[in-house]
């Protein structure tokens, strides 16, 4: 099986509250992002992951 088509794990912690940003403050991923994935294709679901990835090092970097 290639990687393209292993199942994308979700980033959530299970610690689910949005900030005044609309960002959850235990994965990262906008409310619209959360919704999303569900129906998202994996390659979505991995552009998604990278955002992620993005707002977690800029709010480490900030705090």
């Amino acid at each position: 099986m290639s990687d393209s088509a292993l199942p994308v794990k979700s980033p959530c912690i299970e610690v689910c509250s949005l900030n005044d940003q609309d960002l959850c403050i235990g994965c990262y991923r906008t409310a619209n992002e959360i919704i999303e994935w569900f129906s998202a294709s994996n390659e979505r679901k991995r552009e998604i992951l990278l955002s992620v990835n993005d707002r977690q090092a800029g709010s480490v970097s900030q705090g």
